[in-house]
C-alpha cells in the first residue's frame, strides 16, 4: 500500500497494478479496497495501470470534519497527481457522480467511464425528513447498523439483497462505514454542471438493473456533450470485471494519442 496527502492533510491509502497509461477507480458507496469490486476490475485491466484507493473515512484512509464534495475531490485530485499528473477515470455508482465533480473541477482527466451514475434530474417529491439528518441521528446513537440498512432502502437496493445483509460475514465492514453514507448522498444529491464537462465519457449500465437505475444513466449521457452510451450484460448495479474491463480498455484507448 502507499498513501498520498490531501490538500486539507487527510491520508489516503491507494494500490496500483499493472503497467500502462494511468486509470484511477473510484469505489461507490459502502466499499473500499479491502471490499468492493474495485480490485477485481484492476487486475482484469490489462494495458493500464490501475489505481485503486480507500476514500475519506474507509479503508485505511483518514478522515476529516467537517464533510465537503471539495475535500473528496481533492482526494481523487491527489491520486491523479500520484499516478503521474493526469489519468483515466472509471467511477461506479456515487463514485461515478464523484469523478463527475472531478471532471467539473478541473483535475486533469483524460476521459471517463461511469456505471450507473444514480443523478436524478426531477424535482424531488417529498418534503420529509432528509435522510442525511436520519442516518447521522442513528450513527450518534450508536446504533450504526440500522443507519446502513436505512441507507440501502433509501437507495432502492432490493430487499432480497438487504434481508440477511446482517448475517453477512462482511457486515461489520460495513458498519464501520455507515457514516460515510452520508457523503455518497451529499454527492450525488449535488449535480455537478454536466454542461460544462467536455472529457470523453462512457456512460454504463447493466441488462440486470431496474428502470430507476437506466433512466439515471440516460440522463447523464444526454446532458454530457461529449458522451457515448453502453448497455453491458450484468446483474442489478454491477458488472463483472471480465466483462466491463476490456469495455474500459477500449474507451480509454480512444483517447491515447
Amino acid at each position: 500500500m502507499s498513501t498520498v496527502t490531501s490538500k486539507d492533510g487527510t491520508t489516503i491509502g491507494f494500490s496500483r497494478v499493472g503497467d500502462g497509461p494511468a486509470v484511477v477507480l473510484v469505489d461507490a458507496a459502502c466499499c473500499f479496497r479491502g471490499s468492493g469490486p474495485m480490485p477485481a476490475v484492476a487486475e482484469a485491466l490489462t494495458g493500464y495501470t490501475a489505481y485503486t484507493y480507500d476514500r475519506r473515512g474507509r479503508g485505511e484512509s483518514s478522515d476529516r470534519r467537517p464533510y465537503a464534495i471539495d475535500r473528496e475531490v481533492e482526494d481523487l485530485a491527489a491520486v491523479v497527481e500520484a499516478a503521474g499528473g493526469r489519468a483515466f477515470v472509471y467511477g461506479f455508482s456515487s463514485g461515478a457522480v464523484l469523478a463527475l465533480h472531478a471532471a467539473a473541477a478541473g483535475v486533469p482527466i483524460t476521459a471517463l467511464a461511469l456505471l450507473e451514475p444514480p443523478l436524478s434530474f426531477e424535482s424531488p417529491e417529498s418534503t420529509g425528513p432528509d435522510v442525511r439528518d436520519e442516518i447521522n441521528a442513528l450513527v450518534e446513537a450508536g446504533r450504526r447498523g440500522d443507519a446502513m440498512i436505512r441507507f440501502q432502502v433509501a437507495c432502492g437496493v432490493p430487499e432480497e439483497l438487504t434481508a440477511g445483509m446482517r448475517q453477512s460475514p462482511g457486515w461489520p465492514a460495513l458498519e464501520a462505514l455507515a457514516h460515510t453514507t452520508v457523503y455518497d448522498l451529499t454527492i450525488t444529491g449535488t449535480p455537478p454542471d454536466l454542461a460544462r464537462i467536455d472529457t470523453p465519457t462512457l456512460v454504463l449500465d447493466s441488462t440486470g438493473s431496474d428502470e430507476q437505475l437506466r433512466a439515471w444513466a440516460d440522463g447523464v449521457a444526454e446532458r454530457l456533450p461529449n458522451a457515448r452510451r453502453r448497455t453491458l450484460a450484468g446483474e442489478w448495479h454491477g458488472i463483472a470485471p471480465d466483462v466491463l474491463a476490456p469495455v474500459l480498455a477500449e474507451h480509454f484507448s480512444r483517447s491515447l494519442v
